[in-house]
């Protein structure tokens, strides 16, 4: 099975092909272009970051593109790799490499001329697929572009070695399942994976968060998380997001409606309540802000409802702001079994349009209406604000302030 992909926009960009011309005018026939760009525009799908295969070494690579006129960092050298950057756009380009030893987290490698040398190494036959200048494609491991074509993620060689020399493998084989896969998992994969399940065990807290997130960005994962739980992969790494029936409904959502995937909401669905998110946070060593949104996101401080009038959904946004009243809405519309399609929309909708406005009153303002500075000045600007909220935020500063006159009167 023969390919090409010359006409592949990113393929024939300025900036790719000066790099491409640099290189191969520095030895001919050295360097390729490989994975997920190849993978994706074989596929039909967006390609984001362009690497690059080559028998040159490290060294050879930065002295030709600093020549060219290219900027030249050693982001990964110890596995062969500098980024070069020609105009603004960066390209990973890494020496073909072979295994020396691995650990199920990290590997020692050493630089190698021979191109099957270096797909064995990789992880999946569609990541194992190359492109030379031209944009004609080569498949080393001979079932690349068959499962690129029909939609299937196949461990390159034996399944359980691939694993064990990085056991994240477990999780990106369902991650690329999510993604690429138009049929079942792959029965010796599925295999693999549970055997050697205890791996994960292993891997490094932020390995483990980043593959969930881009798992979940997935449109459909249902199947590739079905999997995952099946044997027992969810529960070793992910212990904490038990929820799959809230999950599923949520996908199942974003999959009828076609609305926007965001990874955050999904997590927080499949979290049963605010202390699993903040397990999840600990153990996971998740960012403030993260732990913070899926907190937020599970709250149940203010009531979600369908049919939620004006006035109450926007004294809820203005209460928990619109990324936590957007996720609280998607995840209370899952729970209800996506029935009443229109309502849920409708808030969704403004959540998106209305900004919540600020009080408009200053503690300033409130001592020159008489009130002492300190706590007093507190207790009167949150009573006003308590009238400003139930009168549906009105635009009128004199009205806020007679309101003002009026509680300060009142207390003092």
């Amino acid at each position: 099975m023969t390919a090409a992909i010359p006409h592949a926009p990113w393929l024939k960009a300025p900036a790719t092909q000066a790099l491409i011309a640099a290189l191969e005018g520095a030895r001919a026939d050295s360097s390729r272009f490989v994975g997920g760009c190849v993978r994706n525009t074989l596929m039909g799908r967006p390609v984001d970051d362009i690497d690059i295969a080559t028998q040159l070494t490290p060294d050879q690579v930065t002295e030709i593109a600093t020549q060219a006129g290219f900027a030249a960092h050693p982001t990964g050298i110890e596995h062969g790799t500098v980024t070069v950057v020609v105009n603004h756009k960066p390209f990973e380009v890494t020496t073909l490499r072979r295994d020396v030893s691995t650990d199920g987290r990290r590997a020692t490698v050493a630089f190698t001329e021979n191109w099957e040398e270096d797909a064995e190494r990789r992880d999946f036959r569609m990541n194992a697929l190359y492109a030379d200048a031209s944009g004609d494609i080569h498949d080393p491991t001979g079932g690349g572009l068959e499962d690129a074509r029909v939609g299937r993620v196949i461990f390159i060689g034996d399944a359980h070695q691939r694993i064990k020399e990085d056991y994240l493998r477990i999780l990106r084989f369902f991650r690329f399942n999510a993604w690429y896969a138009k049929g079942p998992l792959d029965p010796h994969g599925l295999s693999a994976c549970a055997d050697l399940v205890a791996g994960l065990d292993a891997l490094s807290a932020e390995r483990i968060w980043k593959e969930t997130k881009k798992l979940l960005a997935a449109p459909d994962p249902r199947a590739a998380w079905e999997g995952m739980s099946a044997i027992e992969v969810r529960a070793r790494a992910l212990p904490e997001m038990s929820h799959e029936q809230r999950l599923d409904a949520l996908v199942r959502l974003d999959a009828e409606l076609l609305l926007p995937v965001d990874p955050m909401t999904r997590v927080a669905s499949a979290l049963p309540d605010q202390e699993s998110a903040r397990a999840l946070a600990r153990r996971l060593k998740l960012s403030n802000e993260e732990r913070e949104r899926l907190v937020a996101a599970l709250g149940d401080d203010v009531k979600i409802v369908s049919y939620m009038s004006l006035k109450e959904m926007r004294r809820a946004i203005y209460k928990l702001g619109n990324e936590a009243f957007r996720d609280r809405v998607m995840l209370a519309w899952a729970g209800a079994g996506g029935e009443k399609a229109q309502a849920w929309r409708a808030l969704i909708a403004h959540a998106q349009m209305w900004t919540p406005p600020k009080l408009p009153l200053s503690g300033d303002e409130v001592m020159a209406a008489g009130v002492p500075a300190g706590p007093k000045v507190g207790e009167v600007m949150r009573e006003v604000e308590a009238w400003w909220l139930d009168a549906d935020f009105p635009d009128d500063k004199l009205s806020v302030i007679e309101r003002l006159k009026a509680v300060a009167q009142g207390m003092a």
